[in-house]
């Protein structure tokens, strides 16, 4: 899941002001970032390494540390200390625990296959970007519009007043996302629009996706900050 985890960073902030949207961002995407982490580092490499011939349907990697389940105990050790320190608050500590969760959650349903600890354990997801990639983007196609229904609807008792341009930005992130998912579901980039075998030196899988990442994120931080409040 992409879109989807960026949107229950907003309704952290939204829940819990202490915090700042920027960390919280960062917290719901924190196994994937790991997961680019750990593939630049030999540990989760992820194939195919041209970005034109990745599909969701066609993408392998082993996420052992990033994404199984094992690990996740770690990390939230690890993201309480973090959030407990950073805001001198045991609250943010524990939103960010519930953050990680939801992640790894979310993922269970609409994502790779994660396991116990290792390809050879016990199964711990659906893997539905392999089997049915489609189904998987709906899914967080439906989270996402829900989540967003619900971050407005809470804006808007709390009388926030944002302006329909900013309304659309923060939208437009998120179908931003799910677009990009649907182009990439099944057929490549080079299926789509005949692109010829070459090798630029950069047009690999994972920093196409760090900049997707890095993109939204980005966005986010931007839009979602400026707004009104009723006097």
């Amino acid at each position: 899941m992409l879109a989807g985890h960026f949107a229950t960073g907003l309704i952290a902030k939204q829940k819990f002001p202490k915090g700042t949207l920027l960390y919280f961002l960062i917290i719901s995407q924190l196994q994937d970032l790991l997961w680019f982490t750990f593939h630049y580092l030999g540990l989760e490499p992820t194939e195919p390494s041209d970005a034109f011939d990745a599909t969701l349907s066609n993408m392998v990697v082993d996420m052992l540390y990033s994404h199984d389940l094992l690990p996740q105990l770690f990390w939230l050790v690890s993201v309480f200390v973090i959030g407990k320190l950073l805001f001198k608050s045991t609250q943010i500590g524990l939103v960010s625990m519930a953050l990680v969760s939801i992640h790894f959650v979310l993922d269970f349903f609409s994502g790779h296959m994660h396991h116990l600890f290792g390809v050879d354990t016990m199964k711990a997801g659906l893997g539905l970007y392999a089997s049915s990639p489609y189904l998987a983007i709906f899914i967080e196609a439906v989270f996402s519009v829900g989540t967003l229904w619900y971050f407005f609807r809470e804006e808007m008792k709390k009388g926030i007043i944002r302006t329909a341009k900013n309304r659309v930005g923060i939208i437009f992130v998120f179908a931003y996302g799910i677009i990009f998912m649907l182009l990439i579901a099944t057929r490549s980039f080079r299926d789509l629009f005949s692109i010829p075998e070459f090798d630029l030196g950069f047009n690999t899988n994972m920093p196409t996706l760090i900049i997707t990442y890095g993109a939204m994120l980005f966005s986010l931080n931007y839009f979602v900050p400026k707004f009104k409040t009723k006097e």
